[in-house]
């Protein structure tokens, strides 16, 4: 009997002993004890530079120190800024394909889809001077162009359209200044900037002239892209194919005449009036007034395209034309 109490005494004083240990406040980590987590846990690396680099057929002279400072300075920015770059790569994966289509109808090299994530992020942003769309086009450059624009209907909204009116500007600034390079950017100042600088400095290569930070950053800037979404696991980005965004298949609605309210229009899809202006940017209002009777194209997604599904293979889906 007196060896069962000394027992269950003996683990009483054990339990307390535990709960007592265990109860007393955590130590907080010393300054040093933070300091070597964080060299142990935490590292940044520089990157290494390519040997040879192209745009657009145009080699990049990486031989001379200045440019590959630049280009490392973007590389740089482009890769730790992570959040963004990640977006590049989804928003890559749902875009580019009809990009590329239209670039290579029009005769445009393949890396000018880089251009529009360094003008846009794709997205369709407007600038401080009134510049729209993915691809950035002032009014006037616009109309140039072809494009519509008025208080209804923007073109420079519109996917498609806005892709061939850049192709436009890209091939004349391609034939003022014999290099894609300086069409590049000639996109972003304007040709006439561009023009200015070139009689200035009497120097027609990119590459040999001093410009405003901005255009003397851009080249750099696309380039970077390019290298990070050709190799994207080569700067640490590694993303599945369900993390993509995808294109959404549609059909199209012809219109010849006016629509005087959209979200009733929107109704009669089984759609609603937001996700008919996510697919139609470009319409401006909630109604068009179409006065000429002008004949214009509106997307539709496909019934059940909006639920999310990782089953779906989109590229399987056709687009249909439906006359209204």
């Amino acid at each position: 009997m007196k060896r069962k109490y000394t027992f269950l005494t003996l683990l009483g004083l054990l339990i307390a002993s535990f709960i007592f240990i265990n109860s007393r406040p955590e130590e907080k980590p010393t300054d040093n004890d933070f300091e070597q987590a964080f060299q142990k846990k935490y590292s940044v690396f520089s990157l290494s530079l390519p040997d040879d680099l192209m745009f657009a057929g145009e080699a990049v002279p990486l031989d001379h120190f200045d440019i590959r400072e630049s280009l490392d300075q973007e590389l740089l920015i482009n890769t730790y800024w992570q959040s963004q770059t990640l977006l590049f790569i989804k928003r890559a994966n749902k875009y580019f394909p009809e990009i590329e289509k239209i670039l290579k109808d029009n005769g445009i090299p393949d890396d000018f889809k880089y251009l529009v994530l360094a003008e846009s992020d794709l997205k369709n942003a407007v600038s401080p001077s009134g510049a729209v769309g993915i691809w950035q086009l002032l009014k006037g450059t616009a109309k140039d162009y072809g494009l519509e624009v008025n208080d209804e209907v923007d073109e420079r909204y519109h996917f498609e359209k806005s892709t061939e009116a850049a192709c436009g500007f890209l091939k004349d600034a391609h034939e003022l200044f014999g290099s894609w390079t300086m069409a590049a950017a000639s996109y972003n100042m304007g040709r006439r900037g561009l023009i200015r600088q070139v009689n200035r400095q009497k120097e027609n290569n990119y590459y040999n002239l001093l410009l405003n930070n901005e255009t003397g950053r851009y080249i750099y800037r696309i380039l970077a892209i390019k290298l990070i979404l050709e190799n994207p696991d080569q700067y640490g980005f590694h993303v599945r194919d369900k993390d993509m965004y995808h294109t959404i298949p549609t059909f199209e609605v012809k219109v010849d005449s006016s629509v005087t309210d959209f979200a009733d229009f929107a109704k009669k899809y089984s759609i609603n009036y937001k996700i008919l202006k996510y697919f139609n940017p470009w319409l401006r209002d909630s109604f068009l007034t179409n006065k000429t009777n002008k004949e214009y194209l509106i997307k539709i997604p496909k019934e059940g395209c909006r639920s999310y599904s990782k089953n779906i293979d989109y590229s399987k889906i056709d687009s249909t034309v439906v006359i209204d």
